[in-house]
């Protein structure tokens, strides 16, 4: 009789099948210094590099956070950077990797968010992506992950451009929203965007609702970043310095407009096994789910 396999071990050995599968993938090149790309937004002294300067430290204490943003706009792209997140004791601490239109939370703001949201130590971080569309969310999501994010740098990516927007976990897409036939009014893609990131106290609301307050005696909390990676439409007012649908911009061709067959792949089991929230399938908030809920992700 042979011995059982546990689910756990399953899904560290799929998950180990799907990491190396991926790191096959062609990387888009990185693109200068992070004095070339970047500004810091607030709180320079939180912010720190490696004496090489290639690796970019975010810190919080109970004074402050820190963030940056890029110094272009873009509109429609591939846009990836590396983190490794806080580890140890990181409840009530969020670390955001975004894209919005306006450097602040502005009322009629567009704006693609990664959100990492830290846990008590032992407890697995959760990511939670959302939506905005002039000002308007409410479109989040929340996924585990197949690693724990503390140990090592990983990729997290966005793919933007008129038909879907998808976000990646070292290449694997593990969400689509999609503006199937432009039949999606809930979709950013009339406004130029900034790409940002940023760490900061959020113990009212992120891990467990509130319940868990941030344990200040544990700051500073540092998450690192490295290899800012970008392919995309640079935005010069009042028009963008390139024209979308030419052939060189493979983000805005036809492959690019619908998930690949390894990356359905990917999808369907991140759908079945990593998906903890979904804006679509709860019903008493939306008795009536908004239209997008309705588009196929697999078209």
């Amino acid at each position: 009789m042979g011995r059982r396999v546990s689910p756990m071990v399953i899904l560290l050995c799929i998950a180990a099948l799907l990491a190396a599968s991926c790191s096959s993938s062609q990387a888009a090149q990185s693109q200068g210094s992070f004095a070339d790309n970047f500004s810091i937004m607030w709180s320079e002294n939180h912010f720190t590099t490696s004496a090489d300067g290639q690796i970019w430290y975010l810190s919080l204490d109970k004074e402050t956070g820190c963030g940056f943003q890029t110094k272009q706009k873009y509109r429609f792209g591939w846009f990836s950077m590396k983190l490794k997140l806080v580890g140890g004791d990181s409840a009530g601490v969020v670390t955001a990797y975004y894209m919005c239109t306006e450097n602040g939370a502005g009322p009629e703001r567009d704006e693609l968010d990664f959100e990492f949201l830290g846990n008590r130590t032992g407890q697995p971080y959760t990511i939670q992506t959302n939506v905005y569309k002039n000002g308007t969310g409410g479109r989040e999501m929340r996924h585990m992950l197949w690693f724990d994010p503390t140990e090592d740098f990983h990729s997290y990516s966005i793919l933007w451009n008129d038909h879907q927007i998808l976000f990646f976990v070292d290449h694997v897409p593990i969400r689509v929203y999609k503006n199937a036939n432009y039949t999606n009014d809930f979709f950013p893609n009339e406004k130029p965007m900034y790409l940002f990131s940023s760490i900061w106290n959020a113990d009212d609301w992120a891990t467990r609702g509130g319940l868990e307050k941030t344990d200040w005696k544990k700051a500073p909390f540092v998450s690192s970043y490295k290899d800012f990676s970008v392919e995309a439409c640079q935005w010069e007012d009042p028009y963008p310095a390139c024209v979308s649908t030419t052939t060189q911009n493979w983000w805005d061709q036809y492959d690019a407009w619908h998930l690949s067959d390894s990356q359905k792949m990917d999808f369907a089991w991140v759908e079945r096994n990593l998906v903890i929230y979904d804006y679509c399938k709860d019903t008493e908030r939306y008795p009536t789910l908004p239209v997008e809920c309705s588009l196929n992700p697999w078209d």
